[in-house]
Order: C-alpha cells, then structure tokens, then sequence
C-alpha cells in the first residue's frame, strides 16, 4: 500500500478553506505548500496548487501569475502521474481548465487578444473532458468568454 500524499492532503485542506469563503487560511496553506514544493518540484503539486492559489488573489497581476505557474506545471505532467495521484482524467485533461483562467483574467484585465487566444486554445482541447457536469462547466465557461469577447463586453457590461 502506497503512503497517502501528504502534500495532496494539506492541499485539500486549502481547498476547502477557500471554498468556503476563507482565502486567508487558503491562501496562507497555498504559499506554506509551495514554498516546500518549491519551483522545480512535483508538476502534480505545483499545478494544483498554483492552480488554486490564483482562485484567492485579490490582485489581477497576482491572479495571472499564478495561472501561468499552473499552466507552466502541467507541461510536466504525465498520464501516469496523474493516475497515481488517483485524478480522474489525463493530463491533458487539465488544459481546458488552465486555459479557461487564463482567458478569463486576461478577459478581465482588458486583454482581448491574450483572451481569445486561451479561449482558442481550451476549446481544441476540451475533448479531454469527461461528459459530465465539470466537463460542461468547462465548455460553458470557454463560451461564455468567446461570446462576451465576440460581443465586445468588458467586465461589468455583460
């Protein structure tokens, strides 16, 4: 039997803290596990938990950072990394989400071009998604920026 990922575990924790509201413990149990992931550690635990750290930023600069840290971790992940970890899914499965951030901050930092490109991007790869309800969350969010990018809305007119 394989010993639990205690770093998986601490994570969950942060999750939940920030689910329910508490993005200071979020974001403090966030940076205390990266700072022992470290930059070159597990791409597993860096993406999931730059991933998440971008979700409780309150600066747009500092949300985008760290979806780029995310993206840039998932470019190390492999199918049989995420399997050991018990995800569902492939690595591969993990870009339309990464790229639905990134259009979104890019959206909301008034960065149309940047944005469209994550749209593009997520949309040709949402193939990788499971036919359930985080996979149509994906693709609606992916839509829902590629309209308000077509309509030529800004955060707060549409």
């Amino acid at each position: 039997m394989t010993e639990p990922d205690q770093i998986m575990q601490r994570f969950g924790e942060g999750l939940a803290a920030s689910q329910s509201g508490d993005r200071d413990v979020a974001r403090a149990t966030f940076e205390t596990l990266w700072a022992e992931v470290g930059d070159d550690g597990d791409p597993l635990h860096r993406c999931a938990i730059a991933h998440a750290m971008a979700d409780v930023q309150d600066d747009l600069h500092d949300e985008l950072a760290w979806d780029l840290r995310a993206l840039a971790a998932a470019e190390g992940l492999t199918d049989e990394r995420v399997q050991s970890a018990g995800a569902p899914g492939t690595a591969q499965s993990f870009q339309p989400s990464l790229h639905l951030n990134l259009a979104d901050v890019y959206w909301r930092l008034g960065r149309p071009e940047d944005s469209r490109r994550h749209v593009e991007v997520g949309l040709a790869t949402v193939d990788a998604l499971g036919d359930d309800g985080y996979g149509a969350m994906i693709r609606e969010g992916l839509a829902r920026i590629e309209r308000q990018l077509d309509e030529g809305t800004s955060p707060g007119t549409g």
